[in-house]
């Protein structure tokens, strides 16, 4: 076993998909453990402390939205759903119940390696340690207590409301924040359904940063399902 790189659980009722996973991730210098039923899954999260668990929906014994449920009760290890339910409310559900991205198969290691190494930068540390004043994601840096912005040397002038959406998808860096979390926390539980103010502030801010939305720097679309804020 290597996992120079980490440890990464793989949770997949599919022997082939195991196999084929845990060949590429230790190829990458990742330790594999595995488990195929969802109840297995719960149990090595709290054994092997994994750094992220990649986890599919359809398990054999519970759904896999209801394995992240479980996990979210007493971890944060980062969740990374892999699977062939391509539907956007199945996305939605499985990021509202606490995974952290989602990837559909067919997939592409070099994809999947990417988005492993951003969950981990993500949550490097976290660990119930206070929030930094500052975020700082390539060119853009976020100042919480001033609320202040800057691309490069350059500052941002933003509202209240288009600073906490940005925000908080800094907070979230290289992770899909869904329609109901961003509205949730910017606008409160009334305005959940109100998905035309996030594509009206989406765009205003990224008019402020220079961001073009057919070729993004920053922020990414993620359709029917939410926001990213692209890490470099």
């Amino acid at each position: 076993m290597t996992g120079g790189a980490g440890k990464i659980l793989v949770v997949d009722d599919e022997a082939q998909i195991r196999r084929f996973l845990r060949i590429a991730l230790e190829a990458h210098d990742f330790a594999v453990v595995e488990a195929a039923r969802g109840q297995d899954a719960v149990a090595r999260t709290a054994t092997e402390s994994p750094d992220v668990v990649i986890l599919d929906l359809g398990l054999p014994d519970m759904d896999g939205k209801a394995v992240i449920a479980r996990i979210r009760e007493w971890s944060s290890v980062p969740i990374l759903v892999l699977s062939v339910r391509q539907a956007e409310a199945e996305k939605v559900a499985a990021l509202d119940a606490g995974a952290d991205d989602y990837v559909v198969k067919p997939f592409g290691i070099a994809e999947l390696l990417a988005r492993l190494r951003v969950l981990r930068r993500g949550r490097g540390g976290e660990g119930g340690a206070a929030e930094p004043s500052e975020l700082t994601v390539g060119e853009l840096r976020i100042d919480l207590a001033r609320r202040e912005v800057q691309v490069g040397d350059r500052p941002v002038r933003l509202t209240r409301k288009e600073f906490e959406l940005l925000a908080m998808l800094a907070r979230h860096a290289g992770r899909i924040v869904t329609h109901p979390q961003l509205l949730r926390q910017v606008w409160g539980r009334a305005h959940e359904a109100d998905i035309h103010y996030l594509r009206v502030f989406v765009s205003q801010i990224r008019d402020k940063l220079g961001d073009d939305p057919a070729h993004p720097r920053f922020i990414l679309n993620e359709p029917g399902v939410g926001y990213r804020l692209l890490v470099p």
